[in-house]
C-alpha cells in the first residue's frame, strides 16, 4: 500500500484551503492532514480539526489558541508566525499548500523551502517581491515549487521537461474580472460589492479586486518571469472571458499548445498535490461543446494600467517589485475599507512607484525593509487623496 502524503494547509479556512481539503476528502486513501493554519474563521477551523484531526494547528491570536487548546487537548495549538513555522516543520509533512494571501506568506514560504518541502504555491506575492532570492534558495535545496494559480499551473504542465529553446512565447489568460461586462460604468462608482463579484471563480476579496483592476494579471506576469525564467517581452496576456484556456505556449514553428479545463481551482490544486499521479474526478470533464465559443481580447491597458505598471516595476528592479506589491495591498485594503475610490487604486500604486527610491536587494531582510517603507509611502498617498476623484 502506498504511503499517504502528509499535507500542511496554510490558510485552511480560505478559498484555496477549503478546496484543498475537499480534494483530501475525495481521496482519503492518498492524503492525510498533518497541520492546519487559519486566520479569523475559528468556527470553520474547529470543524476542520474535528474532521481531519491534524497534529498541529496555528491561528493568528493567542486567545483563539487558548480556546482551541482547551477543546482539543490532544493537538498542539499555537499562535502567530512561530506556530505557522511549526505547521511547516512538523514531521510527516510532504506538501505545504500555501493558501495564505499577500506578503504574509513570504516567511512561511521561506520556512517550507528550508525544510525541503514541495510547495503548492497559491500565493503570487512571495515570488513578486523575492523571486530571484527564492529561486536561488530552491536550487540549493530539495524543495520544489508547483504553482497553484490556474494560469501558472497550466504553464508548469506545458513547460515541464520541454526544451525551452523550442518555446517562442507563453500566454497568460485573464477572465476580465467583474468589470468586463460593465464597460460604461465609471470607475469612481465601482463599489467593493461590485469589484468582488467575480463571474467565474470563487476567490477572496483581495484577489477579486486585483482581478477587477487587472493587477492580478500584472502580478502573475512578474510571477511567470521568475517561475519559468521567461523574458517579460515573451509573456503575452489575453482576456479570455470563459476561463477555459488557462495558459498556452507558442513554439518556434508557430504551433500552439494549451491547457484547457473547467474554471475550477481544484484542478490546479490537485495537480500540485500529486503531479505524478493525477487524482481521478477532481473536477467535471470539459466538453467539446463548451469549447466551441472561446473568445480572446487584448486587455484595455488605458482603463486598467496595472499591466503597464507591472512591466515598468519589473524593468526597474527588485525593490520596485516590493514597492508595487506593497502599494497594491495598501490600496486594495483601503478600497475594501471604504477609504479609497476604486479609480484611485492604480494611481495610488503609480504614485508610490514614482516616490520609490530603488535599492539593491541582496538578502531577504532587504525585502522586509523595503516593504515597510513602501507601505508607509502608499498610506501617505491614500491619506492625501483617497476619496478624491480618480485620474
Amino acid at each position: 500500500m502506498t504511503q499517504k502524503k502528509g499535507i500542511s494547509v496554510l490558510g485552511s479556512t480560505g478559498s484555496i484551503g477549503t478546496q484543498c481539503l475537499k480534494i483530501i476528502e475525495l481521496a482519503p486513501e492518498r492524503f492525510r492532514v498533518v497541520s492546519l493554519a487559519a486566520g479569523r474563521n475559528i468556527e470553520r477551523l474547529r470543524q476542520q480539526i474535528k474532521y481531519f484531526k491534524p497534529s498541529v494547528v496555528a491561528v493568528c491570536h493567542e486567545h483563539d489558541a487558548r480556546e482551541l487548546r482547551a477543546e482539543f487537548p490532544e493537538i498542539r495549538v499555537g499562535a502567530g508566525e512561530r506556530a505557522i513555522a511549526d505547521c511547516v516543520a512538523e514531521d510527516g509533512v510532504d506538501v505545504v499548500v500555501m493558501g495564505i494571501m499577500g506578503f504574509a506568506a513570504l516567511r512561511p514560504t521561506l520556512d517550507a523551502i528550508a525544510m525541503n518541502r514541495t510547495i503548492a504555491l497559491a500565493n503570487k506575492e512571495s515570488l513578486v517581491v523575492a523571486g530571484s532570492l527564492l529561486r536561488e534558495m530552491v536550487t540549493k535545496t530539495q524543495a520544489k515549487i508547483i504553482p497553484v494559480d490556474s494560469e501558472h499551473n497550466a504553464l508548469y504542465q506545458l513547460l515541464e521537461g520541454r526544451d525551452r529553446s523550442q518555446v517562442r512565447t507563453v500566454v497568460l489568460t485573464a477572465s476580465g474580472g467583474p468589470l468586463l461586462k460593465l464597460p460604461d460604468l465609471p470607475l469612481d462608482e465601482v463599489t467593493p460589492d461590485i469589484a468582488t463579484r467575480h463571474p467565474n471563480w470563487s476567490m477572496g476579496p483581495k484577489i477579486s479586486v486585483d482581478s477587477a483592476t487587472l493587477m492580478n494579471k500584472g502580478l502573475e506576469l512578474i510571477e511567470a518571469h521568475f517561475l519559468f525564467e521567461v523574458a517579460p517581452k515573451d509573456i503575452e496576456v489575453w482576456v479570455h472571458p470563459q476561463s477555459i484556456v488557462h495558459g498556452a505556449v507558442w513554439l518556434k514553428d508557430n504551433t500552439c499548445l494549451a491547457q484547457l479545463s473547467k474554471p475550477d481551482m481544484r484542478s490546479a490544486i490537485g495537480y500540485a498535490m500529486s503531479p505524478d499521479d493525477r487524482i481521478a474526478g477532481v473536477i467535471p470533464k470539459l466538453t467539446l461543446k463548451e469549447m466551441s465559443r472561446l473568445e480572446f481580447f487584448e486587455p484595455d491597458e488605458k482603463r486598467f494600467p496595472a499591466l503597464r505598471l507591472a512591466r515598468e516595476a519589473l524593468e526597474a528592479g527588485p525593490s520596485s517589485l516590493v514597492a508595487i506589491n506593497a502599494a497594491n495591498e495598501v490600496a486594495v485594503g483601503s478600497f475594501l475599507e471604504g477609504k479609497l475610490l476604486f479609480s484611485r487604486i492604480a494611481s495610488t500604486i503609480e504614485e508610490t512607484l514614482q516616490r520609490h527610491q530603488p535599492k539593491s536587494i541582496t538578502q531577504i531582510e532587504d525585502v522586509f525593509e523595503q516593504d515597510l517603507k513602501a507601505r508607509e509611502v502608499a498610506r501617505g498617498v491614500v491619506s492625501q487623496g483617497g476619496l478624491g476623484r480618480g485620474i
